[in-house]
Parts: C-alpha cells; sequence; structure tokens
C-alpha cells in the first residue's frame, strides 16, 4: 500500500526480504546498503533483540524513472527469520507492496524454507494479500556453497506458480540487485496499472 508525500512529490514503497532464520536476508540489504549512493539513501536502522534483528532502510533510485511527475522511493526491511517472531513479521508486512522471498540453497534447509514460505503465505492472506498477485520475487540465495540444492528441485518445492526467481549469493553480491530490480518493477508496474 504505497504512501504519496505530495509535498515532495515522492511515491513511498515498501519492500520486504522474507525467510528462515540466517537464509541471507540482512546480508542482502547489507550489500544494497553499501553499493547505494550515500546522498540516494536514508540511515540503515535496525532493531535488535536477543536473537535476530530488523533491519531498514530507505533509498531513492533515479534510475527507474518517475510516475506522473513522482519520483518513487523505496523502503526496505527484513523480517526476523524464526518462527517466534511471528508477531513482528506480521507487523512488518502491514502495508506491503512487495516481497523477495529468499531461500536458503542449503539442502539441510528446505523445511525452514517451505515452513517460512508457507508462514509468509499465510501472514500475507491475513492481511488481504495473495502472494501470486503481490509483486513477489523469489531468490535462491547461498548458489555458491557445495552442498546447494539442486535449482529444479527448489522451483519444484518453493515456486511452482513462476514467479520471478533469481540465483543468488549475498556474500559476493551476485543477483542482488538483479533480485532488488525485479521487485521493484513489479511494484512500479502495479501502480500504472492503478494510476492509470
Amino acid at each position: 500500500m504505497s504512501f504519496i508525500n505530495y509535498s515532495s512529490r515522492e511515491i513511498n514503497c515498501k519492500i520486504v526480504y522474507y525467510g528462515p532464520g540466517l537464509c541471507g536476508k540482512t546480508t542482502n540489504l547489507q550489500h544494497i546498503y553499501s553499493k547505494t549512493n550515500p546522498e540516494l539513501k536514508g540511515k540503515m536502522i535496525s532493531l535488535a533483540t536477543e536473537t535476530e534483528r530488523t533491519l531498514f532502510f530507505d533509498f531513492l533510485p533515479l534510475a527507474l524513472g518517475q510516475i506522473r511527475g513522482f519520483k518513487t522511493r523505496f523502503h526496505l526491511y527484513t523480517v526476523p527469520g524464526q518462527v517466534f517472531y511471528d508477531a513482528s513479521r506480521k507487523l512488518i508486512l502491514k502495508g506491503v507492496d512487495g516481497v523477495v522471498f529468499v531461500a536458503d540453497s542449503q539442502v539441510e534447509r528446505m523445511e525452514a524454507n517451505i515452513e517460512s514460505l508457507d508462514n509468509l503465505r499465510v501472514n500475507l492472506a491475513e492481511q488481504g494479500y495473495d502472494i501470486e498477485k503481490v509483486s513477489c520475487v523469489i531468490q535462491y540465495n547461498k548458489r555458491d556453497l557445495p552442498n546447494a540444492a539442486a535449482l529444479d528441485e527448489m522451483r519444484k518445492l518453493l515456486n511452482p506458480g513462476g514467479l520471478s526467481e533469481f540465483e543468488a549469493s549475498a556474500t559476493t553480491g551476485l543477483g542482488v540487485f538483479e533480485t532488488l530490480k525485479a521487485v521493484a518493477r513489479g511494484i512500479l508496474h502495479d501502480l500504472k496499472q492503478m494510476s492509470g
């Protein structure tokens, strides 16, 4: 649910990085933050609990153009990975415009990926969103690890609906910006559909 700031002529859009604990959500945001022009981004804010943290920052990508004379500012969030932080996840998803589901490619993490994706579907549905209708991208992270599951297997388990998907290694930056651009393009497409 984009927020329009008429005085600054900006449309504010919310992107949430979702996935199981330690899948690379934070690493994605840190990489994006480190590579974004300092003049175009706000401060990175970290809300930490004993075992998890939620990161947040906003930036204004100039390359994506304008919608009816308005610039688009993206606000990026991560959710806590552990299931017992479900209330926090729900809160962070409020008003979301796009979701990046970060899947951990390690074979032993498939169950955690499936559980987290199911949790995302439930939490989106509770707020009136459909995962197939909101701008959602799947990122298969940690593809560089020797114990990475076969991509076809991951697709079958996590992306039977054929959402946009990217292979990534957030620690090296591989696929990180491609994923972000895809979710941002999806959001802008939705905004253009609504405005016109």
